[in-house]
């Protein structure tokens, strides 16, 4: 069986595909962090669908998350603090699908909401942080998906390099859009400003306090903020697999004198008061069943 879009063999020995070589990423010297936050639950997501580019909106649970998701960045100082830098991010970018742009827009509120002059930063749709395109599996439950291409499926969560949904992206075409939109984002946060150097402590616990560099905000999906980290953190696509990000889990990347560093990653304790919610419903639907 093959993909007649890619005429790719999908048994016996599949044809891999290895991103290309790319020029440095982060400009030599930079200072600054970068925030990666995916959006909250869509309504594809409570249905078991696959999304890739379809454009599911939020669900009220989706709705919930990205308002306390949208808090806490909002407060980082709130313990356990978030090793963000003070002050408002330079800007927002999200990808321009509706469930990210929701959530991108409760953040900027939550911002403007805490300044005095009640400024918010910048809010830029980016496609090149889009969901990874999932051709002929978006918005098919994934039992379907399964039943109908599960040698594909099984190919794709044993090697995404090999093999991908039949009509979807390749991660090498991911990586090259992902690195536009990345390049962009940290010549901002470079912009004029000299570069550092080693010279400083590189060690946590060493340094000079709060940081005060500029930072921007990402919101984006799973899968192409798999791609993302792996590209601040210079690691092959082969460990596509090793970053999973939950539902409107916040990931901090520092970057100092031009190296990333993974400060925090998944942070999702933001999210306990709906869980706390859902304990007590179910506590309280037992107590009416009379269930033990």
């Amino acid at each position: 069986m093959d993909d007649p879009a890619r005429r790719r063999p999908l048994t016996g020995g599949p044809v891999r595909v290895e991103p290309r070589e790319t020029a440095a990423l982060i400009p030599a010297g930079l200072d600054a962090t970068v925030v990666l936050l995916r959006h909250g639950e869509s309504a594809w997501v409570a249905e078991g669908r696959f999304q890739g580019q379809g454009d599911s909106p939020l669900s009220e649970e989706g709705i919930a998350q990205a308002a306390l998701a949208a808090r806490r960045i909002a407060d980082p100082l709130t313990v356990p603090s978030l090793p963000i830098p003070s002050g408002a991010p330079l800007e927002i970018r999200h990808s321009p699908l509706s469930r990210t742009t929701a959530t991108a827009i409760a953040v900027a509120d939550a911002l403007r909401a805490r300044r005095a002059d009640g400024a918010e930063p910048a809010l830029l749709p980016d496609p090149g942080f889009i969901e990874i395109g999932q051709g002929l599996w978006e918005g098919r439950h994934t039992t379907e998906i399964e039943e109908r291409w599960g040698d594909v499926l099984a190919g794709w969560r044993h090697d995404p390099l090999a093999t991908w949904a039949p009509e979807g992206e390749s991660l090498p075409e991911v990586d090259e859009r992902v690195r536009r939109s990345l390049g962009a984002t940290l010549s901002a946060l470079a912009g004029d400003r000299p570069g550092s150097s080693t010279r400083g402590s590189q060690v946590l616990g060493y340094g000079a306090g709060e940081g005060t560099e500029p930072w921007s905000l990402i919101v984006g999906h799973d899968g192409v903020f798999r791609v993302t980290l792996l590209a601040l953190l210079d690691l092959p696509l082969t460990r596509f697999w090793s970053f999973p990000f939950a539902l409107c889990g916040i990931t901090v990347v520092e970057i100092r004198a031009g190296r990333a560093r993974l400060r925090a990653h998944n942070l999702t304790d933001h999210l306990g008061p709906l869980e706390s919610a859902r304990r007590r419903a179910l506590e309280a639907e037992r107590s009416r069943s009379g269930a033990f």
